[in-house]
């Protein structure tokens, strides 16, 4: 397994940009966001007039078996510096320790604390929960109606 890091000051080619979009898309099933919005919180990580993060992903030769899509807050102190977007496995190679690897990476990576949304039936939590995260808050929303 290889990771890369792809970054501003590193960024991937378009066509691999799409690859990982793409990638994102079909593997965080019940978990996921529409395309669109996946593209946006990569552009966020990798736009040098952003506050900016990056993306991890790890392949197996040509396949593409994870990724993580963390993005900078811009709000050091009082909120965590980091958020983690996105993390998703390859269907077909969950259970081999790639979502760990690449959390450990992740975590290694970034300056500062990192938050995360987890649902409570995600699989994933029981990872987060073992790599150090807490749940400090019930997160509220108000979706306005347009």
């Amino acid at each position: 397994m290889k990771i890369s890091c792809f970054s501003k000051t590193r960024p991937p080619l378009p066509a691999i940009k799409d690859q990982i979009a793409d990638f994102l898309h079909n593997h965080l099933e019940a978990y996921g966001d529409p395309l669109p919005d996946i593209k946006k919180a990569m552009h966020y990580a990798l736009e040098a007039d952003l506050p900016g993060g990056f993306v991890l992903t790890a392949t197996d030769g040509d396949v593409i078996t994870g990724a993580v899509v963390i993005n900078r807050t811009g709000m050091e102190g009082y909120i965590p510096e980091n958020i983690l977007v996105y993390i998703a496995t390859h269907r077909d190679y969950r259970g081999r320790g790639i979502g760990r690897k690449l959390m450990q990476y992740a975590i290694e990576h970034a300056t500062g604390d990192i938050a995360l949304h987890v649902e409570p039936d995600n699989p994933a939590k029981r990872l987060y929960e073992e790599l150090g995260f807490t749940n400090k808050y019930l997160e509220m929303r108000l979706k306005k109606k347009l």
